[in-house]
Order: structure tokens, then sequence, then C-alpha cells
């Protein structure tokens, strides 16, 4: 991965604000990185100062191996979590949202 999309993906974690969270699926579609799972693989590897705990899977649950310290930082913030899973139509990050401008189609 190159340096820039790095520091994008990381840009756009540290501006989701306190109390609000997004998924790993619209970090990825605001810093224009090519799926998920990358945006998962920078948290992992250069995410311990940025509030990582902010950012969840697409059905508003945590990972397993961190949903603990996730969901006491979130209760921290006011984000209150139902059996383990947080209400992304009330808590989701509204820049997150917003609709997208129009893409030309793809290829494919």
């Amino acid at each position: 991965m190159d340096e820039e999309l790095h520091e994008l993906v990381r840009e756009v974690v540290r501006s989701i604000p306190r109390g609000r969270v997004a998924t790993y699926g619209d970090v990825a579609d605001l810093s224009r990185a090519p799926s998920p799972r990358l945006v998962g693989q920078v948290l992992n590897q250069d995410g311990h100062d940025l509030p990582w705990h902010r950012v969840l899977r697409a059905n508003g649950t945590c990972a397993p191996h961190i949903a603990d310290e996730q969901l006491q930082l979130l209760r921290e913030e006011g984000v209150v979590a139902d059996n383990g899973k947080v209400n992304l139509r009330t808590y989701r990050w509204e820049e997150a949202v917003k609709e997208k401008e129009e893409e030309p189609p793809g290829l494919w």
C-alpha cells in the first residue's frame, strides 16, 4: 500500500467525532481505499494512536478479539450497544452516510 493511501485512511479515522461510529466500509469509501479489509490492516498495524474503537463491522458489531475493550471505550463516549451491537442508524457518523457523488460506471 502506498503511503498516501495509508495516511488518508488514518485521517478519515481521526476525523470520526466522539460519540459517533463508522464502518470499515465507510472509511474505505471516504478514503478511496480499495477494500474495508485494507482499513482493518491499517488500524491493526498503525492505529494505536487513533480512535480505532469508532470503526465497526457493517452490521454494527466489533471484531471478537477486541469487542470488550472497544465497547467499553464507546460506552465512555455515550455510544450504547445492545447485545454487543451498535445501532448504526443512531450512532453512525453523518459524514459517512452523506449521498455519495455519482461515479462514472466501471468496466464491470
